[in-house]
This record gives structure tokens, C-alpha cells and sequence, in this order.
């Protein structure tokens, strides 16, 4: 590329006035268009994860509460259960049972 801009801006036959004026703006503004040529990075990675994210919003479409749409998510995903309440086989509390404490009236 840098030999393209090279050589419009002086390898041009008289008479091209147009085209030597481009190439005196592109050779001005090289460092630029050579630095958006060859970036040499990707962003494959962000676009991974955002492939991972439409697909688990598509699998939770016509959710009306948030909460189960993040609970579809979450399920989905398979490595939050321990998160969600509603997969916790946890014993139900004794709320309301009397509780002997040892006290004696």
C-alpha cells in the first residue's frame, strides 16, 4: 500500500492534475490509512460471547418477568445452579413450629 500511495502522488504523467492532487492527500494522510490496513488484531473473541449471549436471549423469548428470563439463562447455561433458589433442594425452614429450647416454665 505504501508503495500504491507513492506512487500516485509522484509517478503520474503531467496532465493528471485531479489524481496527482488525491495523491498528495493520501501521502498526507498515510499514517493513518496504513494503520487502518493493517490493525492486526481481531475481535472474534467479543464476537463469541455475543454469539453466546443472542443465543441464550433466543432461547428465553416470550419471557414477560425478568426473573425467569435470568432463571432460563441461568438454567441453560449450566454452570450457575448454584445460584438459583428454585434448584436448591434445601429442607423447609420450621417457621411457626414450636421449638424446645430447654427452658422450663
Amino acid at each position: 500500500m505504501f508503495k500504491c500511495l507513492k506512487r500516485i502522488r509522484s509517478g503520474l504523467p503531467t496532465g493528471l492534475d485531479e489524481l496527482a492532487q488525491l495523491g498528495c492527500s493520501l501521502w498526507k494522510r498515510r499514517g493513518e490509512i496504513l494503520a487502518y490496513l493493517d490493525v492486526g488484531i481481531s475481535n472474534d473473541p467479543v464476537e463469541a460471547i455475543d454469539g453466546r449471549l443472542e443465543h441464550l436471549r433466543g432461547i428465553a423469548l416470550g419471557f414477560r418477568n425478568l426473573n425467569h428470563y435470568i432463571l432460563r439463562s441461568l438454567i441453560h447455561s449450566g454452570q450457575r445452579q448454584e445460584r438459583i433458589n428454585a434448584l436448591n433442594r434445601e429442607e423447609p425452614s420450621k417457621r411457626g413450629q414450636c421449638v424446645d429450647r430447654g427452658v422450663k416454665a
